[in-house]
């Protein structure tokens, strides 16, 4: 609460998800929908589990040959899923 200078509540909720830890914790909320926007419906399909441990993925994908080409893209993926986050939500992506 202050006293000498009022503040839009817009103002108030923009600069409290604008805290790290706070938009961190967004962007992890979003992880589902942002991997879906990357990789498509159909790999999103596939992809059976999404786990975020200490800035490190883990996405277990039933395909076989989805695995495989997913494995040697994981250093653009995690760039893309830090990109639209806005944040640095992920340093590596391990696919099993």
């Amino acid at each position: 609460m202050r006293r000498t200078k009022t503040m839009l509540m817009g103002d108030l909720l923009e600069e409290f998800f604008s805290r790290p830890y706070v938009a961190a914790k967004v962007a992890e909320g979003k992880l589902p929908d942002t991997w879906r926007a990357i990789v498509g419906d159909r790999v999103a399909d596939r992809t059976t589990r999404l786990s975020l441990e200490n800035h490190i993925l883990y996405v277990h994908i039933t395909s076989s040959a989805i695995r495989s080409e997913l494995f040697l893209r994981r250093d653009a993926l995690a760039a893309e899923i830090n990109r639209l986050s806005g944040v640095r939500l992920v340093n590596a992506v391990i696919i099993r």
